[in-house]
């Protein structure tokens, strides 16, 4: 599974604003609803039952939330970058202002489990972050991320 197959540009949001991350949260259910054509209410609960179970901050200002969704076809994904980090509960303990979100379907097995590994490994680079962070438009955030094949040195 590639990158590009889970994100759509229209489903990459930069420069928003976030105070907490229940916030941070509701944005990425708001803009996976536009795209995704769920409810947001729906998804900000799925999104937040799965934080009740440990944050999905994985680090160096990166959250990698995910939920299941009722009605979805094939895993999906949101990205969001925030103006200002917010605190996220992470591993790390920094704040977030990168979020890389995955939707699966309910019966999506091991698929969602490749689909976090694949980002979480992507997100490990630190020239990646970086470029992430410069980005103007979705277009380049999208370029960026789907290039994931080119070999990129460690974090």
């Amino acid at each position: 599974m590639q990158i590009g197959e889970l994100l759509d540009r229209n489903a990459i949001a930069l420069r928003v604003s976030a105070a907490n991350k229940r916030q941070a949260l509701a944005l990425v259910a708001e803009i996976a609803a536009r795209s995704l054509g769920i409810d947001a209410p729906h998804i900000l609960d799925a999104l937040a039952e799965r934080e009740q179970a440990g944050s999905t901050g994985v680090g160096h200002g990166v959250a990698a939330p995910h939920a299941r969704l009722e009605g979805l076809q094939r895993m999906r994904g949101v990205f969001v970058r925030l103006e200002q980090p917010v605190e996220f509960e992470s591993v790390d303990d920094q704040p977030v202002d990168l979020i890389f979100a995955l939707f699966a379907p309910v019966d999506a097995g091991a698929e969602h489990l490749r689909a976090l590994a694949k980002v979480s490994r992507l997100l490990r680079h630190a020239d990646l972050r970086q470029q992430l962070r410069q980005a103007r438009t979705a277009d380049a955030v999208h370029a960026l991320l789907v290039q994931d094949g080119v070999a990129r040195p460690a974090a």
